[in-house]
């Protein structure tokens, strides 16, 4: 049963139901195909993609190296996995009463990181009131620092009480012989708080034995009266040096073990819980013996990652509401936290659906908290300036710590509970109906990491029926998912493509894999060409024709100066492989001219001419006298000519790359007398009788 359960029944089916079994939303009226469904403009879409993929998946798509969502080496990411906190050390303790080894305490003592500013400072405290509460965030080494203080004092061995012992109840368990007491994570609540009167009661049988008790809790415990002491931790890297030294023992070595470049990544950065600079120590120590190699010692961050997640979605512990936000933020990482809540509430609908089928789902609409929340998620806010179409605008953002968070969620929810999946479905196919372009991207990534996990489950089930929507916008989502899936090292996604661009495919997985190679054809720029040229000659609609000259051309105006001279040596071998060809580059070429950004083509060439490569630019120039040899595209070549004028007036630099670009284009007096009558009839930026601007005649003296 869901922890909310309803009242109210539902028709709506369950299982692992594919996109064309007749079952799924999409196929309600507004996935029908209207008369005013149009594909979104291409260069618009891109820009849409590039901005609301996360960082890891961005730098791939753009041109960064290709290092994968899952990705990286363990320096500076080493994440540990449990909820349990044993001064530092990986794994679980259960809290139960009983002494603490002496061997333990011992142990610690070696380990021990920032005793002489941090820990001896309290000693005066505790010995005057006997009973310290010591609170403080997780993993933070609260515990440790109790041990330490009662071992100073030389309150040995220290009795663990169990931290369920009601507050009204601690006076019981101090009546011992022992002279030390540790309350590890004391539980607290609305109806049983900490009250300073607790305290007074033990503190009074303590000191007629002369023991002491610490009592640890966290930032969120209920107090009454009661004036703790803050624990201020010691810096990550001063635990990895102190368990490093325990563990080694060897001054030198552990210099060396030190200067690793993982060594040396990880101690630039702050933001490590002291359990992950213990655990990353202990690797370290391993890599001294020979016990683990340094492969092993880079996938130590890796695996770490995948104990914390599986310990979210295997125990009994994590709420199903809180679940729901921990996917909701791994598809939604770096994103406004306001949308991840409403979205993770959504999710938590449909998995409430799953658990009581028949039953209506019910979402509080209060009684959650960003900050436990984010601390459950090993997630930090922080506020960024994001560009809308009514400016820019400061939102509150939220992120992973460590970036491999958000695609080991996706992947374990998928792969290990196959019982989430008609939940997680509906939910992709709503948000890829979002009216927010960054929703629908994020739907879209989200089906990517999906599809490098199990990519023929991905396709059936989500991907292949936005491809086969009738809508274009459902189909510009399955071309960003394909795109980021090749992106982030999904297998196969080459071969899908150039299957759909088959000729017996159909219309909409044509048009999928046409405006997925403008997406992710600058990877693979020779077999972008290729297919796009096949499409082209065996295709026999215009429409379809100006999607690919689109994805051609967008192609052309990467932002990689590489890509862009591969593609253009292609168009060079395309044009002459007949008139479809033709067609293809010079379509292509001018739709690049006029619609990159930034006089792209213009600035490419001026570069090209001047410091090379000479290749570009002659290749460059040859196109533009076709294209304005070509009646087919003469008028809209002019175009562009006449805008980058217009630019120039007022822009020496692009008045100069003119200069440099228009005497190329002059191969006879019918040329010149073309460029020469378009600079005549330039008219300003208001048009009608406004004079031609002085650059017009400027330019006509170069021709």
């Amino acid at each position: 049963m869901s922890e909310q359960p309803g009242g109210k029944p539902s028709d709506r089916p369950q299982g692992d139901t594919g996109p064309a079994d007749g079952k799924q939303e999409q196929t309600n009226d507004e996935h029908t195909e209207t008369e005013g469904d149009r594909p979104q403009d291409p260069w618009a879409a891109r820009r849409d993609l590039y901005e609301h993929v996360p960082a890891a998946v961005g730098g791939s798509l753009v041109g960064g190296d290709q290092t994968g969502v899952s990705g990286g080496s363990v320096g500076g990411d080493v994440v540990l996995g449990t909820k349990v906190e044993h001064h530092y050390r990986f794994g679980a303790t259960t809290h139960t009463s009983g002494n603490i080894p002496p061997a333990e305490l011992d142990q610690l003592a070696l380990e021990f990181a920032g005793y002489e500013e941090l820990v001896h400072p309290l000693c005066d405290r505790l010995r005057q009131e006997r009973v310290l509460v010591l609170y403080g965030a997780p993993f933070t080494g609260r515990r440790s620092a109790a041990l330490m203080l009662l071992r100073s004092l030389d309150a040995v061995p220290v009795r663990a009480i169990d931290p369920n012992t009601r507050p009204t109840a601690l006076m019981d368990e101090v009546n011992g012989d022992r002279h030390g007491y540790l309350v590890s994570d004391l539980v607290t609540g609305r109806e049983n708080p900490l009250r300073d009167i607790d305290l007074w009661a033990v503190r009074d049988v303590l000191r007629e034995k002369g023991a002491y008790l610490v009592i640890t809790v966290d930032l969120f415990a209920t107090l009454r009266g009661v004036d703790p002491v803050l624990w201020q931790p010691p810096s990550p890297q001063a635990v990895l040096r102190s368990h490093l030294h325990a563990l080694v023992d060897d001054p030198r070595r552990e210099r060396e073990l030190l200067a690793l470049d993982l060594s040396r990544e990880f101690l630039d950065r702050d933001d490590h819980q002291l359990r992950e600079a213990a655990q990353f120590a202990k690797a370290l120590a391993g890599h001294a013996d020979g016990t683990i190699t340094r492969e092993k010692l880079a996938g130590v961050g890796p695996e770490l990652v995948r104990e914390q997640v599986r310990e979210w979605f295997g125990d009994d512990e994590t709420l199903l509401r809180d679940r729901a936000f921990l996917i909701s933020l791994s598809a939604f990482d770096e994103a406004a936290y306001a949308l991840t809540a409403e979205l993770s509430d959504t999710l938590y609908a449909e998995f409430q659906r799953t658990e009581d089928a028949g039953m209506e789902p019910r979402v509080g609409i209060f009684g959650t908290s960003i900050t436990k929340r984010l601390r459950l998620a090993r997630a930090v806010e922080y506020r960024k300036e994001e560009h809308t179409e009514w400016g820019p605008v400061f939102q509150r953002m939220a992120r992973f710590q460590e970036p491999r968070t958000s695609a080991e969620v996706l992947r374990e929810v998928w792969t290990s509970h196959p019982s989430a999946r008609p939940a997680l479905l509906a939910w992709l196919r709503k948000l890829a109906q979002d009216g927010r372009p960054l929703v629908r991207t994020r739907a879209a990534v989200t089906a990517a990491v999906l599809a490098q996990t199990d990519l023929p489950s991905a396709m059936a089930l989500l991907i292949e029926g936005w491809a086969k929507s009738k809508v274009y916008r459902d189909c510009l989502v399955a071309a960003n998912a394909l795109a980021a899936a090749h992106a982030i090292g999904a297998p196969n996604i080459p071969q899908i493509l150039r299957s759909w661009c088959d000729e017996e495919a159909g219309p909409r997985l044509r048009w999928t894999a046409i405006r997925a190679y403008a997406l992710v054809g600058a990877r693979m720029p020779d077999e972008a060409l290729k297919a796009l040229a096949e499409a082209a000659r065996t295709g026999d609609d215009e429409q379809e024709a100006q999607h690919i000259a689109e994805s051609a051309a967008l192609l052309l105006s990467d932002e990689s100066a590489l890509v862009r001279s591969r593609v253009l040596r292609g168009l060079f071998d395309i044009i002459r492989d007949g008139p479809s060809g033709r067609r293809l580059a010079l379509h292509a070429f001018v739709l690049a001219c006029t619609r990159a950004d930034s006089r792209l083509m213009l600035r490419w060439y001026a570069e090209a001419a001047s410091a090379g490569p000479a290749e570009d630019a002659q290749q460059l120039s040859l196109l533009w006298r076709t294209a304005l040899g070509d009646l087919g595209y003469t008028a809209d070549a002019l175009k562009a000519l006449a805008g980058w004028a217009l630019e120039a007036d007022g822009d020496p630099q692009a008045e100069q790359e003119l200069a440099m670009l228009l005497p190329t284009l002059v191969g006879s007096d019918e040329d010149r007398k073309r460029l020469d009558h378009m600079l005549m009839t330039l008219r300003g930026r208001r048009g009608g009788a406004d004079a031609p601007p002085a650059v017009a005649d400027r330019l006509r003296g170069v021709l």
